[in-house]
């Protein structure tokens, strides 16, 4: 069963959407729709007395409408009003339906779009700990469940009481209490019945679902490894494990086939057991003279009318609870607060020379582990400072917290003598700019990535950045050059052409501010050269800070910081750190060591080759 409190809960957050301030015309709506839904449940009750006066009519009993106009007593004349009353009851409910539609659909767009903003507000760390995909398939079920909540409980559901209630009034004051009792009695039981079936055939569709996965998953990673599967002759085996899930699926889809069928059954004994008590108390006063046919038949066709929206109860149930439970999530992570706020009154960063500095910072991710303990330096206007250090040192986190992606233990970072967690996020990120170690691009064309670094930049301006960022002349080789797809994530361009083209990106942003966040180390040798030149065009008269994993690409910075276990262990220039012989020393070392071990492997592959070319050649000449 669906928790009372949790299913209030959700509708009481669902409310301002249904109703939605600020908008009139969507309020006008609802009002329509709900004179509409009543009009239409009035007429849809109505309709069965048109049927009890026609069948009097013929059976010469016209007490019963004797109160009518002499016009329209005849029987010919109520059966025509009996189908016009139900045409217009069902063009009443289709009014009702699309005068709704945009409201729903209000709603769905209003409520994920403040999803999905409120995500992009969420801190770092969130994002971290979750699963994008399962971020992205609580909106989209979100969204449906409001749709599903909306066309069930609003426009079904609510409907369905209003006649439940109506049917009721009526039996109880035309019939007496006994009807109202049996009637009530039938509703009861069919209800409870219906959704302790549901409630236990959901349980074995589960079942079967989670089969229909497994088999589906097994086959398809086995057609995926078809090679492997043949290496070793495992085609028996992969059979078999396969027909085992789905034996596992056939048993539960039986069960389901079954339990609907138990579930149709015993829905069918319920109301014809309520329908035939009632009927039989009819027959009994119309025989006895205190009814007329027309009661008797009029008796009947509400209780078949009744049964119409008694027979989606189950549907209705489950498609409410699953749409509710879809909806608590959205809510839940509504309720997700923000790591990182602006505080109130905050003002913009106003950057006028870009010069940073960290004042005695301490940061830990989990209490129990301190990343940086009390690190303070500064970065002058337009000089380049660099970090390295060993993994685990800190380097990137120092990046993290310049952007604010999580405030201080303690301390602080300042921007020209501003205090970052004093001002607005927007402007503290709008002044710096990012060439990150692992570029990732958008599914989207060159020419969107480039841009992405300045929205309302030109063509001409994203090219001159692709110029200085020395990826033009690749693009330009492209057949739809600028308009190239670049894949999910950048996957169609190689690991040094994704940097050019976030180099491009940090060139058109312009940024005060620079950061090279290992920028190069993801690339080989050759390509990081070429890379090189470019960060240094673009780091030119600009505050840089480089956090470093090949030291050769820091040797002219004006200061180098060497982290070690979240403290600074050395500072200086190259040569002085050379010089001082410490752990800079010691990782120059290392570095050059496995950079002259691989220029030698490079070489010795390339005489290799050309030995081979040389042998083959009188051979060929023979």
């Amino acid at each position: 069963m669906v928790d009372s409190q949790s299913t209030f809960a959700t509708l009481r957050n669902l409310t301002p959407y249904m109703w939605p301030a600020g908008r009139p015309d969507l309020k006008a709506r609802v009002v329509w729709a709900t004179l509409f839904l009543v009009i239409a449940k009035l007429l849809t009750v109505g309709v069965p007395y048109f049927y009890k006066w026609a069948t009097d009519a013929l059976d010469g009993a016209n007490t019963a409408h004797s109160w009518l106009p002499l016009a329209v007593t005849g029987a010919v004349t109520l059966v025509v009003a009996y189908n016009v009353a139900r045409v217009v009851s069902v063009g009443f409910n289709q009014l009702r339906d699309a005068l709704f539609a945009s409201v729903g659909q209000y709603a769905v767009r209003q409520l994920a779009f403040r999803t999905f903003n409120h995500m992009h507000k969420l801190s770092l760390r969130f994002h971290l700990e979750r699963r994008t995909g399962g971020l992205s398939r609580i909106i989209e079920r979100g969204t449906k469940g409001i749709e599903t909540i909306v066309r069930f409980t609003i426009l079904n559901t609510a409907p369905t009481i209003l006649e439940f209630g109506l049917t009721a009034a009526i039996f109880g004051v035309s019939y007496g209490i006994s009807y109202l009792l049996v009637i009530a009695a039938t509703v009861w039981l069919y209800s409870w019945f219906t959704i302790k079936a549901s409630d236990w055939r959901i349980t074995i569709r589960r079942e079967m679902n989670d089969s229909d996965n497994e088999a589906n998953t097994k086959a398809i990673d086995s057609l995926l490894n078809f090679e492997t599967v043949k290496y070793f002759g495992n085609e028996t085996m992969e059979a078999e494990r396969f027909d085992r899930s789905m034996a596992r699926y056939e048993k539960a889809a039986t069960q389901t086939w079954t339990s609907l069928g138990w579930l149709n059954f015993g829905q069918g004994v319920i109301f014809a057991v309520g329908m035939g008590v009632t009927m039989v108390m009819s027959a009994l006063e119309v025989q006895a003279g205190t009814q007329t046919l027309g009661d008797f038949v009029f008796i009947n066709a509400m209780l078949m009318q009744l049964s119409i929206p008694l027979n989606f109860i189950g549907f209705i149930y489950r498609e409410i609870r699953q749409g509710l439970t879809d909806i608590e999530q959205m809510f839940a992570l509504l309720e997700v607060e923000e790591e990182v706020k602006d505080r109130p009154g905050a003002v913009a960063l106003k950057v006028t020379d870009g010069a940073i500095r960290f004042e005695n910072v301490r940061f830990n991710y989990d209490p129990a582990r301190e990343i940086l303990k009390g690190i303070s330096f500064e970065v002058p206007p337009g000089k380049s400072v660099a970090i390295v250090g060993p993994s685990g040192a800190g380097k990137s986190t120092i990046s993290r917290l310049l952007f604010r992606f999580y405030d201080l233990t303690s301390g602080r970072i300042t921007i020209d003598g501003q205090d970052i967690s004093e001002v607005t996020q927007a402007s503290v990120r709008a002044a710096i700019g990012i060439v990150p170690q692992d570029t990732v691009l958008f599914n989207d064309t060159i020419a969107y990535n480039v841009r992405y670094g300045r929205m309302d930049a030109t063509d001409a301006d994203v090219r001159r950045a692709a110029e200085l960022a020395q990826v033009a002349g690749f693009i330009d080789v492209l057949p739809e050059g600028f308009d190239t797809m670049v894949g999910e994530r950048g996957l169609k361009l190689s690991g040094g052409e994704k940097q050019r083209v976030a180099i491009a990106r940090t060139i058109l942003k312009a940024p005060p501010i620079l950061i090279l966040d290992e920028a190069t180390s993801a690339l080989d040798t050759h390509t990081e050269q070429e890379i090189q030149s470019a960060l240094d065009l673009v780091s030119q008269e600009r505050t840089t800070l480089t956090i470093a994993h090949r030291l050769s690409t820091i040797i002219n910075a004006d200061e180098i910081i060497v982290l070690k276990a979240g403290t600074i262990v050395e500072r200086g220039t190259h040569k002085s750190l050379l010089d001082a012989d410490g752990l800079y020393a010691e990782m120059w070392r290392m570095q050059r060591e496995a950079t002259e071990a691989e220029e030698t492997l490079r070489r010795a592959r390339e005489a290799d080759a050309q030995g081979i070319i040389e042998r083959k050649r009188p051979i060929e000449a023979g």
